[in-house]
């Protein structure tokens, strides 16, 4: 526990390197919940952008930055929150003064994986090491670190241990290392979600306002499985002709982030079955943040499907979230974190990764369910356990004590940690060995110290 005490509000830097604007993505959203739970905490709080950002707030700084700009925000604080490829992207940070709290929620070596699968095997070979190594310096460098689940927990405290931040000095301040890595999940808001117009229905041609909607509420990369939701929709269909899927989004607002090939295939294969505009619908841009609850609130359960990989083992699906906040029934794929939630709090219904009749069965199970109202019910009141203020709460508590990490003086430098690898792999190979002798007779000339 920290035992710093301080009068004057601690100084904390969020950077976020996603679009900060009305539409907004997983890592920008994040980033801004953070900042309003720091201001909130009592924090003098800048919340930077080295994308772009049209956001204001009435109590804390919000800017787009360069790397000009970017400095002074770093000389002024003595916090640094960020995300993604800050630190690679602006490596002089790692000389800064402050106390570096990296957010690792999203394991992007793992999505990759997946994401990759579009590129040449070179590319995609490299770029995931790049990515693994981008990651590899933040748990190196941060003071603090963050992430989605106690699942995610035990894989980046493998990862840890491999850069050796698992060691004496960071053991003996807390033998549980929770004052190195902690959890703070994605959140929904604190106030509850209240619709001021319909978003789907009587609004999109070919929904109406008695229509039974099931809610796609992200976006569609290669790690999901919209396919099979799609073959179960439209085995539903000749029985259910009042039944609507609707995809939320599907162009990411971030301009860096490319359209995936998942999300090609997924309206092929509804053009194919002659679902699209009839069954099927897709929004091609994407919902704006403050304006998502129009949407949400005109669905009538939410959905989420996904393959049976390593991304989904580490996963947190933040789309699942907003379901929580409206109060949507959910039918997911297992395999993931919220799968046990959606079980052992009987929010819906879980089924088996890529099995078109087991989701058809708890699609129609779920959305004609005598009592949808009351698990609607169930599903907003868990909700609220998972409000920003809450998920947010160990990184508001630490924020208003900082204190570095135990190794921080005694921690190598990324060039020093390359070099000490080296030597490391130079002690495995013939020519050690075959010098050795050498080695022992410069070793009686020049005793080492």
């Amino acid at each position: 526990m920290n035992t710093d005490t301080r009068s004057a509000p601690t100084r904390v830097l969020v950077i976020t390197g996603d679009v900060l604007g009305a539409k907004m993505a997983g890592p920008a959203i994040r980033a801004w919940e953070m900042s309003k739970a720091l201001h909130a905490s009592g924090c003098e709080v800048r919340l930077v952008s080295t994308q772009a950002s049209t956001l204001t707030h009435d109590d804390f700084t919000v800017a787009e930055v360069d790397e000009r700009a970017l400095k002074g925000h770093v000389e002024w604080c003595e916090v640094l929150v960020f995300q993604g490829y800050t630190l690679s992207t602006f490596p002089w940070i790692r000389k800064s003064g402050a106390i570096i709290v990296s957010d690792i929620y999203d394991p992007m070596h793992l999505e990759y994986l997946e994401q990759g699968k579009d590129v040449s095997p070179r590319v995609r070979s490299k770029q995931t090491e790049y990515i693994s190594e981008v990651l590899n310096v933040q748990l190196e460098l941060a003071d603090y670190l963050l992430c989605a689940s106690e699942k995610q927990r035990d894989f980046w405290l493998g990862q840890l241990a491999a850069v050796s931040r698992i060691n004496p000095l960071t053991y003996d301040r807390d033998p549980s290392l929770r004052s190195l890595i902690d959890i703070a999940p994605f959140g929904i808001s604190n106030t509850p979600a209240a619709q001021t117009r319909h978003g789907i229905k009587d609004e999109v041609p070919g929904i109406a306002v008695d229509d039974e909607v099931i809610l796609w509420g992200g976006g569609v990369y290669n790690w999901f499985d919209p396919l099979t939701l799609i073959r179960a929709v439209d085995k539903l269909v000749h029985t259910h002709p009042k039944l609507r899927l609707y995809f939320l989004g599907v162009k990411h607002p971030n301009p860096d982030v490319p359209e995936m090939r998942m999300a090609a295939e997924t309206m092929q294969l509804a053009d194919e079955l002659g679902l699209t505009g009839t069954h099927v619908f897709f929004n091609t841009e994407w919902v704006d943040y403050d304006d998502r609850v129009n949407y949400l609130l005109d669905a009538d359960i939410g959905v989420s499907t996904h393959f049976e990989h390593v991304e989904t083992a580490c996963s947190f699906r933040t789309r699942i979230l907003d379901y929580l906040w409206a109060g949507l029934p959910i039918v997911s794929t297992d395999g993931d974190t919220f799968a046990e939630l959606i079980r052992s709090h009987n929010l819906g219904e879980v089924v088996p990764p890529e099995d078109v009749d087991a989701l058809a069965a708890a699609i129609e199970r779920t959305l004609y369910a005598p009592d949808r109202a009351v698990m609607s019910d169930r599903v907003r009141e868990f909700g609220q356990t998972m409000t920003w203020d809450r998920t947010l709460r160990n990184l508001t508590e630490f924020c208003a004590a900082p204190i570095m990490a135990g190794d921080r003086t005694r921690r190598s430098t990324p060039v020093r940690k390359e070099v000490l690898r080296a030597f490391g792999r130079l002690r495995h190979t013939i020519f050690w060995r075959r010098t050795e002798n050498l080695r022992q007779l410069i070793r009686k000339i020049v005793p080492l110290r």
